[in-house]
């Protein structure tokens, strides 16, 4: 009876093949997070403290906005945040805060929906590839019954918006929709 050597020389086979795919995988340099963000080979990022220009924004809005994107990268990346000019830098002021605008009027000529948006003007440089840059506004918004007054939703809708658009900034940057 001879031994079955083919079959072995098969699994051998695949076996290296199997190895060799691993390893050339494992030797890239690029970075991925459980969010589907690519940081490539940066290593530092920056961002700095976004102004008011809507001159109608509660005056924590700028430092608020400022905080939420700072700490969203923070637990996206493993980018270190520093002060100055970093691999990734953010810049920006926010541009639009309107909170009482309708969108839907009933047959009473009533508003039965208003709208309240914020836009955020973002510059976004990427000193080892620039051609990520981007200089862009990003606007989110929320719907709310206008039987309720803008002061007891604004707050709560802010924060969801705020959360929209620095999750829009996010994916702009490192995920490149």
């Amino acid at each position: 009876m001879c031994p079955d050597y083919t079959n072995k020389m098969s699994l051998t086979r695949l076996l290296i093949i199997l190895l060799f795919l691993t390893a050339s995988v494992s030797s890239c340099k690029v970075s991925y997070s459980f969010s589907g963000a690519s940081t490539g080979n940066l290593s530092t990022v920056s961002v700095q403290y976004f102004q008011d220009r809507s001159n109608l924004a509660p005056p924590t809005l700028a430092q608020i906005f400022t905080d939420e994107l700072k700490d969203f990268i923070q637990r996206q990346t493993r980018l270190m945040l520093i002060n100055g000019v970093a691999d990734a830098n953010f810049e920006g002021e926010i541009r639009i805060y309107d909170g009482q605008r309708p969108v839907a009027i009933s047959g009473n000529d009533l508003a039965t929906l208003n709208r309240f948006t914020i836009s955020v003007r973002i510059k976004y440089t990427n000193s080892n590839d620039p051609e990520q840059n981007f200089n862009e506004t990003f606007t989110q918004y929320q719907d709310y019954d206008s039987r309720s007054s803008f002061q007891e939703v604004e707050a709560e809708l802010s924060e969801t918006i705020v959360k929209l658009i620095v999750e829009d900034i996010f994916n702009r940057a490192f995920v490149n929709w």
